[in-house]
C-alpha cells in the first residue's frame, strides 16, 4: 500500500494548538512567553515528521544484501574510495500526534560513487553490470532504527548531490508500507567534500539543489543534519510514515 506523502511541519504555534496545551489567549501573547512555555513541553512535540516522496529512478535493483556497510563491492571486496558517510534513520509511524517506532521495517539504500558512477547498471556513464557498490539494505531495530556506512555521493550530469532510500515493511504484513524518496545535502558541504580526491577528478558539479527539478518537489525537507567527526560526517534523517 502506498502512503501518504503530504507535508506536516509544525512551527511552535501549530504544535502548541495541536497539543492544546495553551489556551487562546496564550498563543498571541508576546514571542518570549511562549518561547519559554514551548520549551516547558518540548518533550510532547511528535518526534517524528511527514516527509516528501519522490521518484525511484532507474536504478532501483533489490539486491537482497542485508549489510550496514555498503562501500564494499561483493564481487571483489574492494572498497569505494570517498569521504566516509554514516547514515542514521530513525522511522517512525505517524498517528494525529504522536509517533512510534517502526521496527522490523527494511531500509534500502543506493547511490552512486564519487565520480557519479552506479552500480550494477549499463548507461551513458559507465558499465558497471555485476558489481554491487554502495548497496545495502537494513532492518530497523526496536527504536526505529537503522545505520549505514557509505561514501559521500558524487554527482552527475542533471542532478544535485542525492542517495536514494526505499522504506518497506515485509510482505506478509497488513498493510504493507512502500515508501520512495532521496536525501539531499547542504549546497556549501557538498563544495568543500567535492573539492579533495577523488571528487575533485570530477570537476565542479553543474547543479545545486537549487536547479534540480526534482529537489525543488520538496526536496528542502529531505536534508538530514550533517554532523562533522574525524572520519568524514554523520547524517541522522528522521522520517514519519502514515499509512493511507
Amino acid at each position: 500500500m502506498k502512503l501518504e506523502h503530504a507535508l506536516r511541519l509544525y512551527t511552535r504555534r501549530q504544535a502548541l494548538r495541536a497539543l492544546g496545551t495553551l489556551p487562546a489567549a496564550a498563543l498571541f501573547g508576546c514571542d518570549r512567553d511562549l518561547s519559554l512555555q514551548t520549551d516547558a513541553i518540548a518533550a510532547s512535540i511528535p518526534g517524528c515528521v511527514l516527509r516528501p516522496e519522490q521518484t525511484e529512478g532507474p536504478y532501483f535493483i533489490d539486491e537482497k544484501l542485508n549489510r550496514s556497510d555498503i562501500r564494499a563491492d561483493p564481487s571483489d571486496k574492494s572498497i569505494k574510495p570517498g569521504v566516509p558517510l554514516r547514515l542514521e534513520f530513525q522511522v517512525s509511524t505517524v498517528t494525529a500526534n504522536s509517533c512510534s517506532p517502526l521496527a522490523r521495517a527494511i531500509v534500502d539504500v543506493w547511490h552512486c560513487d564519487a565520480i557519479g558512477v552506479y552500480s550494477d547498471v549499463q548507461d551513458s556513464v559507465a558499465d558497471s553490470r555485476g558489481k554491487k557498490f554502495l548497496r545495502g539494505y537494513q532492518v530497523t531495530d526496536e527504536k526505529g532504527i537503522a545505520n549505514f556506512l557509505t561514501v559521500y555521493p558524487g554527482w552527475y550530469e542533471g542532478r544535485a548531490v542525492h542517495v536514494h532510500f526505499k522504506i518497506r515493511t515485509s510482505p506478509s504484513a497488513k498493510p504493507g508500507l512502500d515508501f520512495t524518496s532521496q536525501l539531499y545535502f547542504d549546497d556549501s558541504i557538498t563544495d568543500r567534500v567535492h573539492s579533495v580526491a577523488p571528487y575533485q577528478s570530477k570537476g565542479r558539479r553543474t547543479v545545486t539543489n537549487a536547479r534540480d527539478s526534482i529537489f525543488r518537489r520538496g526536496g528542502n525537507q529531505l536534508i538530514p543534519e550533517l554532523i562533522k567527526d574525524e572520519q568524514g560526517y554523520v547524517a541522522k534523517f528522521a522520517i514519519g510514515l502514515r499509512i493511507a
